[in-house]
């Protein structure tokens, strides 16, 4: 008998979570002193991604130096990451652009007519002051021991750059290293096999928990802002980011049929980071390079979010048309350049999206307790941005791999081997 692959068992954890989280919204059982609640479950959702977070620094860190190392030679270094943050560049005006479009033509905060928090009512998410100074000293790590224990992809994806240069302009000692970060990579990538066996219980929980807690029933007040903005994000993958491959020759439906399960796996959990590993291996099957794969996907983690930036503008609009107060056409502009900055390396920052906006409403003077009307839906939003975010960095990997040369697509028959059973990683 043919065992049930693992993207099945992903959304069949999904959709037990949604009925257990909607038939069970509170105690399930109590025997003596000890109850067993549904938001219980949200441990499961703990513990999986822990697990992954787990992963990331050491597989970052391993899979960028070898790659830096393997090419040898700064200049080429700097010609990908020049293409690669002109991409970027390019992605996150296109996403703050489509954000700004979908909340002035479908006016949620005017439509919905939402009763208004109090005022003064305090949202529990702080501004974050994002400028130049503060995010030129995030960038260069202190210590890259505290980046990884904080899972700070920027400045380890910094130090792997340093790291890997270093490696290869030693030469023939340096092989022993790269020798030696090959196999670590690999080890990590078994280690993501074992983990992710985890994910379906890992979905489950989360889904039950969230449902119980927010009830299917918030949907319906919400309904059209949640319509807008998933629409927004379908719009975004379907028409401009296939666009963009269709225009340097890249398949997009074969494309999205390597990371279909990342795709899944990030929207069920509402985070990137749970699916970065397999991400990694579903682009390199595809045919991108490994050394473009373990430059442009790590880097992407911090500036090609593309799913929250969209968010931002369509977010910040929001809350002010709710308030009443109108936006000229220069503010909005304004908006969108300054969040082209201030959306850059808050990856790792808990709520990141939910910071970022509450720095920008401040800036409009805007009533930051306008984040209330989001607070209840937000992991629901966050879900779909999660899952933008995959496609969004997987299309960029792709776009940098064929501009450098080193794209080499994959035969078509196997796509759905890739994602059933994915082979070794060749780095």
């Amino acid at each position: 008998m043919r065992r049930i692959n693992l993207t099945t068992r992903i959304f069949l954890g999904l959709l037990l979570g949604v009925i257990i989280g909607h038939l069970f919204p509170g105690t399930i059982f109590t025997i003596g002193s000890f109850s067993l609640k549904t938001t219980d479950f949200q441990i499961l959702s703990d513990i999986f991604l822990r697990l992954i977070k787990m992963i990331i620094a050491p597989l970052v860190f391993a899979v960028l130096v070898v790659g830096i190392a393997k090419v040898g030679d700064f200049n080429a270094v700097g010609r990908i990451g020049a293409k690669t943050i002109g991409y970027f560049t390019f992605a996150t005006l296109l996403a703050l652009t489509l954000g700004l479009v979908l909340v002035n033509i479908f006016k949620p905060g005017e439509v919905m007519n939402i009763p208004l928090p109090p005022a003064g009512a305090d949202s529990g998410v702080s501004a974050k002051a994002q400028d130049l100074k503060s995010f030129i000293s995030h960038i260069f790590p202190a210590s890259v021991i505290d980046a990884m224990a904080k899972n700070e992809i920027l400045p380890i994806v910094v130090f792997s750059l340093f790291f890997g240069i270093g490696t290869a302009a030693i030469g023939e000692q340096g092989k022993v290293v790269i020798k030696a970060m090959d196999a670590v990579a690999h080890v990590m990538f078994k280690v993501t096999n074992f983990v992710m066996n985890f994910a379906p219980y890992g979905v489950f929980g989360a889904m039950a928990a969230v449902v119980s807690q927010q009830g299917i029933g918030i949907l319906g007040g919400y309904v059209y802002l949640i319509a807008c903005f998933y629409g927004g994000l379908i719009f975004f993958i379907g028409v401009v980011l296939s666009s963009i491959c269709l225009a340097v020759g890249i398949p997009f439906g074969r494309l999205f049929s390597y990371i279909k399960q990342p795709f899944i796996l990030a929207f069920s959990t509402a985070s990137s980071e749970a699916a970065f590993p397999r991400t990694v291996e579903a682009l390199e099957s595809f045919g991108c390079s490994n050394r473009i794969v373990s430059f442009v996907l790590p880097l992407g983690y911090s500036f090609n979010l593309d799913g929250s930036i969209m968010y931002m503008t369509f977010a910040t609009v929001f809350i002010a048309q709710a308030y009443g107060i109108p936006l000229t056409l220069g503010q909005e502009i304004t908006m969108m350049l300054m969040l082209l900055v201030t959306s850059k390396g808050v990856a790792g920052i808990p709520r990141a999206s939910l910071v970022v906006i509450a720095g920008t409403l401040s800036t409009f003077n805007i009533p930051q307790e306008g984040l209330l009307l989001l607070l209840g839906i937000d992991q629901i939003l966050d879900m779909g941005r999660s899952a933008t975010n995959v496609v969004g960095n997987a299309v960029a990997t792709c776009v940098v791999s064929k501009w450098e040369g080193e794209f080499n697509l994959a035969p078509e028959s196997a796509a759905e081997a890739s994602v059933s059973n994915p082979q070794k990683v060749e780095l």
